[in-house]
């Protein structure tokens, strides 16, 4: 995947934490070390905003969209 490279701001404690870790091998530079800090938290921001969605739904109506497509001839159904 193609990259690019950006310019961060990072508090000074933060990065000497940072350097701690590239220093004992945990991640083999600072980038790889944000990278996989970004990502990471990306996800979790997807995966919470997917919950949230998610429970806007109503259990009993999608139950019901669920059970519709079941009611019906399986013969009618297509070949896959």
């Amino acid at each position: 995947m193609p990259k690019k490279k950006v310019a961060v701001t990072i508090d000074t404690d933060l990065l000497t934490r940072l350097d701690r870790l590239v220093a004992q091998g945990r991640y083999p530079s600072r980038s790889s070390a944000v990278e996989e800090a970004v990502e990471y938290s990306l996800e979790k921001v997807e995966l919470t905003r997917l919950a949230r969605e998610s429970a806007k739904l109503d259990p009993k109506f999608e139950q019901a969209l669920a059970d519709e497509g079941l009611a019906g001839d399986l013969s009618e159904w297509p070949e896959y």
